[in-house]
């Protein structure tokens, strides 16, 4: 997976929610191996508004991806605002 430290990213389910209330995602990312059904929601807004969404293995692959060292059920790329 690639690293997205460098690009403007939110992470967590509470960040990423108030990232799509906002318009502000571009890409949304998913970990499999998280269950909640906060994600179905998140995903459902996000397929609302057209914003790709790609599923991950697990919540510390993303985590990793992200620049943390913790799992993350979810994350996002932000927009170029």
């Amino acid at each position: 997976m690639e690293d997205f430290t460098k690009l403007p990213r939110v992470m967590g389910i509470k960040q990423t929610t108030k990232a799509l209330q906002k318009d502000q995602v571009k890409t949304l990312y998913i970990a499999i191996d998280a269950e909640t059904k906060t994600l179905g929601l998140i995903e459902e807004k996000a397929k609302e508004k057209g914003i790709q969404i790609i599923e991950v293995p697990s919540m510390k692959e993303l985590g990793k991806a992200f620049g943390i060292d913790v799992g993350s059920a979810c994350a996002a790329i932000l927009k170029d605002l």
